[in-house]
């Protein structure tokens, strides 16, 4: 598991060209989309008194596979879940479990001391634990 603490974000918007009469839209408009080429893990997120926790869920992701940016006020978790490809004459008749890359941002509520975080990741699930600054202070 890689980490780094960062202080700037910033997002990236992609501008689509006019989309045809079909789509509901004038021609010769245009519409921006936020691009998401991924899918978002199940997230806790709970507060003591002297702590803020967070647990993700991330069930068959290896632990090189995962990757965590910290901010002043967020904490965003990515990586990617590999999972076996089926054999070959096999057919699906449901296909629930998610795969590929993913990113999931959680908002930090309060101050934190950076210098105390701590990362554990046991049987598919991570669990960060974020000690609060003296006075933890409510953003």
């Amino acid at each position: 598991m890689r980490y780094r603490r960062i202080s700037y974000r910033y997002a990236l918007l992609v501008r689509a060209g006019p989309e045809p009469l079909a789509a509901g839209v004038l021609p010769g408009r245009e519409r921006v989309r936020l691009a998401q080429p991924w899918w978002r893990p199940a997230a806790d997120v709970t507060e003591t008194a002297d702590a803020l926790s967070v647990l993700v869920e991330l069930a068959g992701v290896s632990v090189e596979d995962i990757d965590l940016l910290f901010y002043d006020d967020a904490v965003v978790i990515e990586g990617q879940r590999r999972l076996p490809p089926p054999p070959v004459d096999a057919r699906y008749h449901a296909a629930q479990v998610r795969q590929g890359p993913f990113r999931l941002e959680v908002p930090l509520p309060c101050s934190i001391d950076p210098e105390g975080t701590r990362a554990s990741y046991d049987n598919g699930l991570l669990l960060l634990e974020f000690p609060k600054t003296s006075g933890g202070a409510a953003r």
